[in-house]
């Protein structure tokens, strides 16, 4: 027999993958004897079962009907009770947090008699009935799919019959009204009456919560953050404690440090007499925990205890949700709380400090898309206005965009290349795909802990809440602020969520604090020191290199600052353009080898002085140059407009630009079909005699030259496109032929590695014969992924990638993130083969894969020896590249966070 249920009094949070994250932590917070509400949790194991075969597994009733006598006998109350019944929660838990995406439902038990043994019992007849009122409205929408707006409406015509805003100033009459309503939506939206067996209303709970799992906005949350379709949802079934029994009772959520900046003491928010979700869904406007303390003070003392308890215990910031009921504190969920990116680095750093955890636990808390987040702009605050409105900075960061009021136009308007800010009252989890698409939240309603933040903080997005200044006009698709002033949509504001301020138009940018400590090396307290850190350990146990792409000095130079040990990729047809273009046209154009020969000789003095000051960037490092790639017709104008100008001329009767003529006929004598499969490459460099020889000599030069000057130049010469040894082999002979004829002469010897890019599917798997010709390999991953799927990267990401991304067909743009399955394997091959054939053969990367995290992890595992990326991503990949030797496999621990 499997099985299903747990009780909270067993487990432990290691079994997060069986009980989820929340009744993982709840059975940790139990076995430390923390106040935990009583209760069990059905596993993910049921869940997934579930979702295969479209029922609960056979044992599942019998064991949580075992489970809930178990859980009535320690709570001295049944449910469905009359006189004194006992409620439950049931809430989705799965193996990693995904706030706000599943279903909860809250009150389970009440029906049409236990709702007066509930006012009898709690002395508050409201209370009771408002309690049965949350129930049918969450049971309604939730688990029998009636449309909530319906229930909000009927909510919204009560409050505003008696003139208040506040669900708290409605009576006890308007509450037991608005339950009949509520029936009578139920009603007529169903066909049926709202379920008085609180057996069923248990059961059809929880398949309710496993259904949720397939929501859309789930199977959003977690394509957005690569969580695994497969891994189901835990439910955790609890005992109810209450907030709303009035003054002395209430919610709230705390953290252990401030989750948007990392600072350590007392975060969080409390909302008197408020139940459940109140807080997180920012219905009203709660107040920082700190007050808590003038509310309830013995509660307060006690809480911060238990928090205390909870950050040693499990060496982190964590995130703790509770409730008061009448004076008495009670715990009803820790996880590892999100955060920021400046938060995670300044914690990471303050907790090594603290000697909780050691520099690498730390460094498997950081990551390197955190680390870009970092480097992004801020406004410049010397040029910022009087603010439109200010509001609580749940989320930092500077982002400009239009203003949109709901979810469909953000993604309309995203899609359509626009930068938007998404505009709520408070979100919902419906608004998901709106925030992703958004450059920023700003919502009138919620805090720190509302559901806006936390997926903002999750998501890295700019987030401004509770701008309670403001009101939201969704009708009229505009805003005004405090001062009267009307925004409309489309209008463009700029959000800080560093100042928790909105400003009118876009404001100026400036570098922040981490791009000026990594481009000239200044200091300061609080995220740049903690990122330095970081980097110099990350550096210290890291395997592999990270080396740059680049192409010119200035980037070279950018590149070097940034700690990149070398160039792993200089793309010598990025020198050909502008006005060098003309020259190329020449070469193209020569009718004889005299003609053809002049051509190069003007371009060599121009290639020799770029290599000479990239090497003198990377003076002491490899820089790995490659010979011309791309197809020469790239180097060529537009056939269409060409012929256009040439076809106007002859009509009009003018003479006829020599020149245009004679690159007309190049121009169609070289149209290719497919040039990227083209005449390209190594294939151009065999068929156009001089260009290696001049490009080599280039180099050659500019290599003697940096030793003349006392430099210590590694240049290394990488031929592209091989797919057979014939091909290199060739190749090497006229480059070695140019090398030995330039040193020869400058009576100097410097060796120049030569090797190849592995981008072909059959350089992979004949690797072994290629190799014989190498003194390295190098993957370019871009056009590897492109030859094995069989697609063109920028025609599929215009055309099917989105559907395939939405449908789970993929779950990452292979451009974005490497296929291990397929280009993996061909990398893997020939890694392994190469060696075999050429032991202590090079490997590195130089596609922008080198810069991507999970890409790293997969390249530190198939033993390559470095990766190759632009500038601007070589911190971050320093980043990985110390953590894939301290994780190599699996998902690092902040991914849970």
């Amino acid at each position: 027999m499997v099985r299903y249920v747990y009780d909270f009094t067993e487990g432990s949070r290691d079994q997060a993958g069986l009980l989820g994250g929340k009744g993982a932590n709840l059975a940790e917070m139990t076995a430390l004897g923390l106040p935990v509400p009583p209760g069990f949790t059905i596993t993910t194991e049921a869940c997934r079962a579930f979702l295969t075969t479209g029922e609960l597994p056979q044992d599942l009733s019998r064991q949580t009907v075992l489970a809930l006598r178990h859980l009535e006998q320690s709570t001295g109350r049944r449910l469905g009770q009359a006189d004194d019944p006992l409620l439950l929660s049931v809430r989705s838990g799965a193996r990693y947090s995904m706030p706000g995406m599943m279903d909860t439902i809250l009150d389970v038990g009440l029906n049409d008699t236990a709702v007066h043994g509930l006012a009898k019992h709690s002395g508050r007849e409201r209370f009771a009935w408002d309690s049965y009122r949350r129930l049918i409205q969450m049971y309604g929408s939730t688990v029998m799919g009636i449309d909530e707006s319906l229930f909000e409406e009927a909510l919204a015509r009560a409050k505003k019959d008696r003139g208040t805003t506040d669900d708290l100033h409605l009576g006890t009459r308007d509450v037991i009204e608005l339950v009949a309503e509520f029936k009578t939506i139920v009603r007529a939206a169903t066909g049926t009456d709202f379920p008085q067996d609180p057996d069923e209303q248990l059961e059809q709970s929880v398949l309710a919560v496993f259904r949720s799992w397939n929501s859309a906005r789930a199977q959003v949350y977690r394509r957005r953050e690569r969580i695994p379709d497969g891994l189901g949802t835990a439910v955790n079934i609890q005992a109810m404690v209450y907030g709303n029994l009035g003054p002395d009772s209430g919610t709230g959520v705390a953290f252990t440090r401030d989750p948007a900046t990392g600072r350590a003491g007392v975060y969080g928010e409390y909302l008197p007499d408020a139940q459940g979700e109140d807080v997180v869904a920012g219905i009203r406007n709660a107040v920082p925990l700190k007050n808590l303390r003038d509310i309830d003070a013995l509660s307060y003392e006690r809480l911060l205890a238990h928090m205390e308890l909870l950050e040693q215990h499990y060496r982190d910031l964590c995130d703790v949700e509770f409730t008061i009921e009448r004076g008495r504190l009670w715990l009803l969920q820790t996880r590892i709380g999100k955060r920021t990116a400046q938060a995670a680095f300044r914690i990471a750093a303050e907790l090594v400090d603290e000697g909780q955890i050691t520099w690498e636990e730390a460094l498997l808390r950081v990551g390197g898309a955190q680390l870009a987040q970092l480097m992004f702009p801020r406004f410049d605050e010397r040029a910022a206005a009087r603010p439109l409105a200010r509001g609580i900075p749940a989320s930092p960061g500077a982002a400009v965009g239009a203003v949109v009021f709901d979810s469909t136009e953000a993604v309309r308007r995203a899609g359509a290349g626009e930068r938007v800010v998404l505009v709520r009252e408070e979100t919902t989890p419906d608004d998901l795909p709106g925030m992703i698409a958004a450059q920023a939240v700003l919502t009138s309603r919620g805090g720190k802990t509302s559901h806006a933040a936390v997926v903002a903080r999750g998501m890295g997005k700019v987030c401004v809440c509770g701008a309670d200044g403001i009101r939201v006009d969704l009708v009229g698709r505009r805003f005004t602020t405090g001062a009267g002033q009307e925004v409309t949509e489309g209008c463009t504001v700029s959000v800080d969520g560093t100042a928790g301020t909105v400003h009118l138009g876009a404001l100026p940018l400036v570098d922040s604090p981490v791009m000026r400590y990594l481009e000239a090396g200044e200091q300061s307290a609080g995220p740049a020191q903690a990122v330095d850190r970081a980097l110099r350990q990350a550096d210290a146990v890291a395997r592999l290199e990270v080396r740059a792409n680049a192409d010119t000095p200035q980037d070279a130079a950018r590149a070097r600052r940034f700690g990149a040990r070398g160039i792993g990729l200089c793309r010598t047809e990025h020198m050909f353009l502008g006005e060098r273009r003309r020259l190329v046209e020449d070469m193209i154009l020569a009718r004889t080898d005299s003609d053809r020969q002049s051509a190069l000789d003007a371009l060599l003095p121009l290639q020799r002085a770029d290599f000479i000051g990239i090497l003198a960037a990377m003076d002491g490092l490899p820089v790995t140059i490659r010979l011309l790639d791309p197809p020469l017709h790239e180097f060529l104008p537009d056939p269409t407009e060409l012929a256009v100008r040439v076809a106007s001329a002859k009509a009009a009767g003018v003479t006829l630009d020599a020149r245009e003529v004679q690159l007309l006929e190049a121009v169609e004598r070289m149209r290719e079909q497919n040039p990227m499969l083209g005449l390209r490459g190594v294939r151009l460099t065999l068929t156009v005699p001089g260009l290696t020889a001049m490009q080599v000599r280039a180099i050659g030069e500019a290599v003697v030259a940096r030793v003349r000057a006392g430099g210590a130049p590694r240049a290394e010469i990488m031929v592209p496109l091989v797919g057979t040894h014939e091909e290199l082999r060739a190749v090497r002979a006229q480059v070695e032929a140019a090398l030995s004829e330039v040193f020869t002469a400058a009576k100097c010897t410097v060796n120049c590695p030569v090797g190849t890019m592995i981008e072909l599917p059959r350089a992979a798997l004949t690797a072994a014969r290629i190799a014989r010709h190498a003194d390295f390999f190098s993957f370019g991953t871009n056009d590897l992924t492109q030859t094995t799927w069989g697609f063109s990267r920028d025609d599929a990401e215009a055309s099917f990638f989105a559907p395939y991304l939405d449908q789970g067909i993929l779950s990452a743009s292979p451009f974005e993130t490497l296929d291990e399955d397929g280009v993996g394997r061909l990398v893997r091959i020939a890694v392994d083969e190469g060696r075999a054939a050429r032991p202590g053969l090079t490997a590195g990367v130089c596609g922008e894969h080198g810069g991507d995290p999970e890409s790293i992890r997969f390249f530190h595992s198939a033993g390559l020896d470095y990766v190759s990326c632009s500038p601007f991503r070589v911190p971050g990949a320093r980043l990985e590249a110390g953590r894939a030797a301290l994780s190599p496999a699996g998902r690092y621990e902040q991914a849970e966070t």
